[in-house]
């Protein structure tokens, strides 16, 4: 029976049935330190793929969205405040859980002939629980002993490193609960925007040099080749987004597609994909809720916020100061022209991924800038990956300088920067 016993206004004991899931949000917006504790006190749990550990209190703040999976069953206890938690009966925990298993059986085809793991796809609009599905395909193939790569594309959120970039990570254990994947070397490119529509020509730029870093990564480590790679992608799927899909799904030589929630997205999948690709209609969640754009803009603030100060353990950034001088910033994408003003044989979308110098002043104020590993602008800087970000958060025009905040003391390890249209205000 599955049931919830109050304790006080605060306290929540729920006995979960097998295959069934206790969700719940926590929405203080008043409040961001107010926290909500989650315990396990009996059977097994799971949260998006990662097991809890009995007795251990699991902590969540505002804007949490959770749902905690038991196949045997198990008692789950809340403390705090939420704004709605109960146990639901109906869950794809089950049909998820399948895809794994098929995708496991593929790996241990690709170890016995020696060849390359599945790469998966995972394509819907947004807020259908993509990155949701990711995690959980990812965890399970961790807890499987396997070291499959996890491949962001969502410019617009930035699961591996801020929003406006793309980015792979060599995924050795579980996601924490509350932290995520563990952020050791991962790889990333700049984009520089959070709408992947904003510069379609540098999108599709950045998606096949990234394809193409991240397929040779995998040849030279055999563990990685063998467990394959999962591809979080964009809510963006009409038009100039669908047909980013497809640029997506043959730079990365996909194997598998998996639809969330959008009927039409598939057949127009298994219509246009050669025969090898397979292609899967998968159901969301019913715990997967819309988000407000409020909410995606706190998000994607909070995420900036975490790559300088972290969640759990607390960072202690740097703050120092750049001379103009020292420094040569460059934004990608000159305004775009009409074709008949374009010189001889040059397209317009060409000048979308045209490096133009930016002159260091107020308009850079409480943008991100990208530290690119490139030393100068002979190199093909668009297909260089970047070290990775400070914030401006102070110009000072008299003095010629700019403030900076940074993960590592001074100096910066390059001096070529990219402007990114992601702005954070620093208010610690």
């Amino acid at each position: 029976m599955t049931d919830a016993k109050p304790k006080d206004s605060s306290e929540q004991e729920f006995k979960l049935e097998p295959d069934t899931e206790l969700r719940f949000e926590v929405e203080n917006p008043d409040n961001k330190s107010e926290k909500v504790v989650l315990e396990l006190k009996s059977g097994n749990a799971e949260i998006f793929g990662t097991e809890l550990v009995k007795d251990k209190p699991y902590f969540f703040w505002s804007g949490a969205k959770v749902a905690v999976f038991t196949w045997h069953g198990c008692t789950l206890e809340l403390k705090g405040k939420t704004d709605v938690a109960y146990v639901a009966k109906e869950t794809p925990m089950v049909m998820y859980l399948n895809v794994h298993a098929a995708l496991e059986e593929e790996r241990k085809k690709s170890e016995a002939e020696g060849k390359r793991g599945p790469i998966a796809m995972i394509v819907g609009p947004t807020d259908v629980g993509k990155s949701t599905l990711c995690k959980i395909l990812l965890n399970y193939a961790v807890r499987a002993t396997r070291r499959p790569i996890f491949v962001d594309l969502d410019v617009g959120q930035g699961q591996i490193s801020v929003p406006g970039t793309i980015g792979a990570l060599l995924v050795e254990r579980p996601s924490g609960v509350d932290e995520g994947f563990s952020q050791l070397a991962p790889l990333v490119y700049h984009y520089g925007n959070n709408n992947p529509g904003a510069n379609t020509a540098l999108y599709n730029t950045v998606v096949t040099s990234l394809g193409e870093v991240t397929m040779d990564r995998m040849r030279s480590n055999k563990k990685a080749n063998h467990s394959g790679a999962i591809i979080n992608t964009c809510g963006w799927v009409k038009g100039d987004g669908y047909h980013q899909i497809l640029h997506i799904a043959q730079a990365f030589e996909a194997d598998v597609i998996l639809v969330l929630d959008q009927e039409r997205l598939y057949n127009e999948l298994v219509r246009d994909m050669p025969d090898s690709v397979r292609t899967l209609f998968l159901p969301k969640s019913g715990g997967v809720v819309e988000r407000t754009s409020k909410s995606r803009i706190d998000s994607r603030d909070a995420r900036v916020r975490e790559y300088f100060y972290g969640t759990k353990t607390n960072l202690y950034p740097h703050s120092f100061d750049v001379k103009f001088s020292d420094v040569r910033i460059y934004k990608i994408g000159a305004p775009s022209l009409p074709d008949s003003c374009m010189p001889l044989g040059m397209k317009a979308e060409d000048n979308m991924t045209k490096l133009v110098q930016v002159t260091p002043g107020m308009s850079v104020l409480n943008h991100l800038l990208a530290v690119s590993f490139a030393t100068g602008v002979e190199e093909d800087v668009i297909r260089t990956n970047v070290a990775g970000f400070v914030c401006v958060t102070e110009v000072d025009m008299d003095r010629q300088t700019m403030t900076v905040l940074s993960p590592q003391p001074r100096p910066l390890p390059q001096t070529l920067l990219l402007l990114s249209e992601i702005q954070f205000m620093d208010s610690h």
